[in-house]
């Protein structure tokens, strides 16, 4: 018998994952989000409660994944005081996917484990449409057990599933993953909008970086965005900034100084400050683009 199944935090991710394991034939008996309506309109869908509390999830589910925004919501889920889901969680896995800090995802564990409960990080290199397909790129991190447990729920999510090693690696590997990204994003917004001050025929730069080493799985995924200003959102300019910072925390700890990622970091800031946050993250070329600004 498969595991029922519980997802917090109902968002693009969230929402669509639900739905894929749906289809899958699991059993998805809760959903919650902090953004009440979210919850029940998903609950309609795929057949779930609309839970309104955190311990009502746990009384729902023996897999609860959570899908949250950042480290003050991770904690605050997993609060030590109130609602929380450490409530009645003796014997459940929690499958944690939010990209936060490496130090939550070990504090977490050690909350899990101390009130009889698995914790799992898996972290996710992919964007919506492959959260809705069941091909995302998944790395884990956390007890052999619990990867095990685990195991046949994320393969029916991902194309790809590695499992880097103790809790906190597989968030450490993301971090470094969306710094990279993040940098070739902002660099590739760059290079177009430098072409485009020249008068350069933007779908022939294109082809051309695609043909060189300006060859990036960026320039797949964000410059024809770039050039056309379609920044529907599948990764957001906040996140990015958001994204950049805990890599950079990362590097300040180890003593590294990241001169590119610094640079990034204070672009996607200004991203976000100049109100262009809610954007995809190609969105980064109305900063670089002559004359550009929200449409």
């Amino acid at each position: 018998m498969k595991e029922t199944i519980a997802f917090v935090g109902v968002g693009r991710m969230g929402a669509n994952m639900a739905r894929r394991l749906k289809d899958q034939g699991y059993h998805v008996t809760a959903v919650f989000d902090a953004h009440a309506p979210l919850a029940v309109e998903l609950g309609a869908e795929v057949g779930a409660e609309a839970a309104t509390s955190l311990a009502r999830v746990n009384e729902l589910a023996s897999v609860i994944i959570t899908v949250v925004t950042d480290d003050e919501s991770m904690r605050a889920i997993f609060s030590e005081q109130g609602d929380s889901l450490l409530l009645g969680a003796q014997g459940k896995l929690f499958i944690n996917c939010a990209t936060v800090s490496p130090q939550v995802h070990l504090d977490i564990e050690a909350l899990a484990h101390k009130v009889g409960a698995e914790s799992l990080e898996a972290c996710m290199a992919s964007s919506i449409t492959q959260a809705r397909e069941g091909t995302l790129y998944l790395m884990t991190a956390g007890t052999a057990a619990a990867f095990q447990h685990a195991e046949p729920i994320l393969k029916d999510l991902s194309v790809s599933l590695r499992h880097i090693g103790a809790s906190g690696k597989a968030a450490q590997v993301k971090a470094l993953v969306n710094m990279v990204m993040n940098t070739n994003t902002a660099g590739l917004a760059e290079g177009l909008g430098l072409g485009c001050a020249l008068g350069l025929d933007l779908t022939m730069l294109r082809e051309v970086f695609s043909q060189t080493g300006a060859n990036s799985q960026v320039l797949k995924t964000d410059g024809e965005d770039m050039q056309n200003r379609d920044h529907s959102c599948f990764f957001s300019g906040a996140h990015a900034a958001k994204d950049s910072g805990i890599a950079l925390t990362l590097a300040h700890e180890k003593g590294l100084n990241l001169p590119l990622a610094e640079a990034t970091k204070k672009q996607f800031d200004r991203m976000v400050a100049e109100g262009f946050g809610d954007l995809d993250k190609s969105g980064i070329a109305e900063l670089t683009f002559p004359g550009r600004g929200r449409k």
